[in-house]
């Protein structure tokens, strides 16, 4: 299935999963992924391995076997920087011969060992990918909130109408926390004429770690609600976690009555997390039973 004739033809629900990084059996994701699939969603998207350390190879057994073992569509993750034309190719094929024919295409965060060899942006990818398997769906990230490597918020989103006209399918947006900001990111691309799906990434807090964590490195604003939220619960972990995902639930309540394209989770790879977003959204209307 691509999931851009999913899209087109009803709103969507997914999840995000990560691979075992190093020598960790696989058979933990499968298992994270066989549980999320029994809620129905319209896809599983897998990361480019935990951490993004670039270890391809789970990345495509975990996404082969999604769909083989679950009837469930698996989204590949692929990152360019510090990749060559030649290693794409080779990957995109591997995921071919495994039934998978959705990617979604990423720059890649700049790190050592991750300099530019053949692609300089996600669109230059994009371009790769459509003209080597243009048979296979791409999605692209986006940034409701712009980029973070770029202040012009009007500039950011320029950039990212050079995916739509790159070939980019669909997009799925950074994690963002505060729903308003979509609203406005989305009002933003009908500005610049980007006319492709959007499908809202959600996740949840889980500790004050993690919250302290996605500031710094996505660059999410962290709402004075979400701040109060996870101070009341003091040092208990579980009352962390479950004031996270309320939150979320909440989130993805009312982006399903305002119409979003589309919602997608990212589970952190905890089925709990998974479940929950489902029900919540069972309860409003947006799924069926």
């Amino acid at each position: 299935m691509r999931i851009s004739d999913r899209l087109a033809s009803q709103q969507t629900f997914s999840f995000e999963i990560f691979p075992p990084k190093g020598d960790l059996p696989i058979d933990d994701a499968l298992a994270v992924a066989r549980d999320l699939a029994s809620s129905k969603p319209d896809w599983i998207s897998v990361t480019f391995s935990a951490g993004g350390s670039g270890n391809s190879a789970n990345t495509i057994a975990v996404s082969g076997a999604i769909e083989r073992d679950t009837g469930t569509a698996a989204l590949a993750h692929l990152t360019c920087l510090g990749s060559s034309r030649e290693t794409v190719r080779l990957y995109l094929d591997a995921l071919g011969e495994q039934g998978v024919s959705n990617v979604l295409a990423l720059r890649g965060d700049r790190a050592p060992g991750k300099e530019i060899i053949d692609f300089s942006y996600a669109s230059d990818l994009i371009s790769f990918i459509k003209e080597h398997r243009p048979e296979f769906c791409v999605g692209a990230a986006c940034y409701p909130e712009g980029h973070f490597e770029c202040d012009d918020f009007e500039a950011s989103l320029a950039y990212l109408r050079m995916k739509q006209d790159a070939g980019a399918d669909f997009l799925v947006t950074q994690l963002f926390f505060d729903n308003e900001l979509f609203y406005r990111f989305r009002e933003g691309c009908a500005r610049h004429r980007i006319k492709i799906p959007i499908v809202c990434g959600i996740m949840p807090f889980t500790s004050v770690r993690q919250i302290q964590r996605m500031a710094f490195t996505c660059g999410a604003t962290i709402p004075s609600r979400v701040i109060r939220k996870i101070v009341a619960c003091g040092d208990d972990e579980g009352a962390q976690l479950a004031a996270g995902i309320e939150y979320a639930c909440d989130q993805i309540t009312d982006l399903a009555a305002n119409g979003v394209d589309g919602i997608h989770i990212y589970t952190m790879n905890r089925p709990v997390i998974g479940r929950a977003a489902h029900d919540a959204l069972v309860n409003c209307g947006y799924l069926e039973v």
